[in-house]
């Protein structure tokens, strides 16, 4: 008798805001989104956190980790343990998405994976800390959301074969670094 293959990817997704109960599929988007990134990439079994919470709980994130006090769309902190499967968490504020998805006509779900891939990104390494970097990070964003149909995020903000600028470096203290952007 075989045993069944394991996933490559275990995801967590933990409901912290009750705005995000209006968005029934949130966590099926996340883990199809997180789950190509990880296929695409080759990732190892491994599994991740991913939080659905609200403006308030990431501005203090952001805040503690990173010494901004504001919301922002997505942060990730990436596990330091590099012999460990948990490769991090994944955090996204519901009120900041909404209100980029709103402003950028296009589909929350849309909006919503893309940020899942960019998280996931982080987690494994991707940065755009410097321009070489960012064009890395965003041709892989790229790469994986064809692959699950969502146009180019980039190309909606006239920013296709656009180099934009590197964006601050994260603060990383201790066991795990904390990661964000407005990807």
């Amino acid at each position: 008798m075989t045993r069944a293959a394991r996933p490559a990817l275990k995801v967590d997704v933990l409901v912290h805001s009750y705005r995000w109960h209006s968005i029934g599929t949130a966590g099926a988007v996340v883990r199809r989104a997180v789950g190509r990134a990880a296929a695409a990439l080759s990732i190892s079994p491994s599994e991740l956190a991913v939080v659905l919470t609200d403006n308030s709980a990431i501005r203090a994130l952001n805040r503690d980790w990173r010494g901004i006090d504001a919301p922002t769309n997505v942060l990730s902190f990436a596990t330091k343990n590099a012999g460990g499967r948990h490769l991090g968490d994944i955090v996204l504020a519901y009120e900041t998405i909404a209100r980029e998805a709103r402003h950028e006509r296009k589909p929350f779900a849309h909006h919503l994976a893309h940020l899942a891939v960019h998280g996931f990104l982080h987690l494994v390494g991707y940065d755009h800390d410097s321009e070489k970097k960012a064009l890395a990070m965003e041709g892989a964003e790229r790469a994986i959301l064809r692959q699950l149909a969502v146009p180019d995020p980039y190309r909606a903000k006239g920013r296709n074969n656009v180099r934009h600028r590197a964006r601050q470096p994260a603060r990383h203290d201790g066991r795990r670094g904390a990661v964000a952007s407005r990807a």
